[in-house]
């Protein structure tokens, strides 16, 4: 399912264990392009392929 919504929590789980404050400075920096969450019911949510994606594109970045 390529549009599968999952929780700040397992964000921060699939980003190696960050903290929330980390997440936060993610989000805010745009150097970081980190994807968006979607709110629903004051909840933040993110589309589980583009954290992978993004995490790939971190991982291409410090291999070269």
């Amino acid at each position: 399912m390529e549009n599968k919504l999952i929780n700040s929590a397992t964000v921060r789980a699939l980003c190696g264990g960050i903290s929330d404050m980390s997440l936060w400075r993610w989000l805010h920096n745009p150097e970081m392009a980190f994807p968006k969450p979607r709110v629903i019911a004051r909840r933040r949510y993110w589309i589980e392929a583009e954290i992978l994606a993004w995490i790939d594109a971190q991982a291409e970045k410090g291999a070269a």
